[in-house]
């Protein structure tokens, strides 16, 4: 059994997403059988939650034990995780941070598997927040997408418009109202019919950039239910996205310069 207290409002599921990657695996079945309780009360929906509410899930030990990622490596000042598909940033971190200190410094989708670092210390903290904002982390993606590539490579330049309210986000090929420029460089590395396994290079980093912004020349991920080719999907089967955050490199400063002569890579393939 695993408790946790709700710190904002939000529904059982949101919440479950945010602080328990495990019960976020099965919470169809643990609410199939009332093995989740709110202050003490047996639940078997989506209930809202309030703050200071205690929700208590009734995991079994191989439901426990079910993993949400792979660690590729870590030392006194980072941790980097091999994250799986279907857990979310936010819940990983919850789940690190019961056996020590840990802070996010980036994210990924909640569908897309992959490297993702959090930092141990609060100057660690600090050099990768400000590394990631200026460009000094570079990511290296791998994905499957509807194999309309015109060309076999090239750099994509574009507009990004987030909808908070929708929580998705609109391409432009010129400049729009509250849009941000974005640049995605691909490359196409195995063709397999209609689809084709291509690698990705992000010069900015947006919210759902990649998914979007293919999507956006015809080529949507493989598996993406908000900006994907429905029949494609349905085809192979596909419910999430085929996308893995493959590669990390840094170009880093001061007590995490000894990270640049590392180049982690993802165990995920497509």
């Amino acid at each position: 059994m695993k408790s946790f207290t709700v710190k904002t409002d939000c529904s059982l599921k949101d919440f479950t997403d945010t602080v328990y990657p495990q019960g976020a695996f099965c919470l169809a079945a643990l609410l199939r059988c009332k093995d989740i309780k709110v202050n003490g009360a047996r639940v078997n929906g989506n209930a809202f939650l309030k703050a200071g509410d205690e929700v208590a899930y009734y995991t079994t030990q191989k439901q426990e034990s079910l993993k949400s990622h792979y660690t590729v490596y870590q030392d006194e000042n980072v941790f980097v995780a091999d994250k799986l598909s279907g857990v979310t940033a936010e819940g990983l971190l919850s789940e690190l941070c019961g056996s020590g200190e840990f802070y996010a410094v980036h994210r990924l989708d909640r569908n897309t598997q992959g490297l993702i670092i959090f930092a141990k210390n609060k100057a660690a903290e600090e050099e990768l927040l400000s590394a990631f904002k200026e460009r000094r982390v570079h990511k290296k993606y791998i994905a499957l997408c509807k194999n309309r590539f015109k060309q076999k490579s090239a750099l994509l330049t574009a507009y990004l418009v987030k909808n908070e309210n929708a929580a998705e986000v609109k391409i432009f090929k010129n400049e729009a109202a509250g849009g941000v420029k974005i640049i995605t460089e691909y490359e196409v590395k195995e063709n397999r019919g209609d689809i084709a396994l291509i690698e990705i290079i992000l010069h900015t980093g947006k919210t759902h950039q990649i998914r979007a912004h293919t999507a956006f020349i015809g080529c949507p991920v493989l598996g993406d239910e908000k900006y994907g080719d429905g029949a494609l999907n349905k085809k192979y089967n596909a419910a999430r996205q085929r996308l893995v955050a493959k590669e990390l490199t840094f170009d880093l400063n001061g007590k995490l310069k000894y990270l640049n002569e590392k180049t982690l890579v993802s165990s995920f393939e497509l």
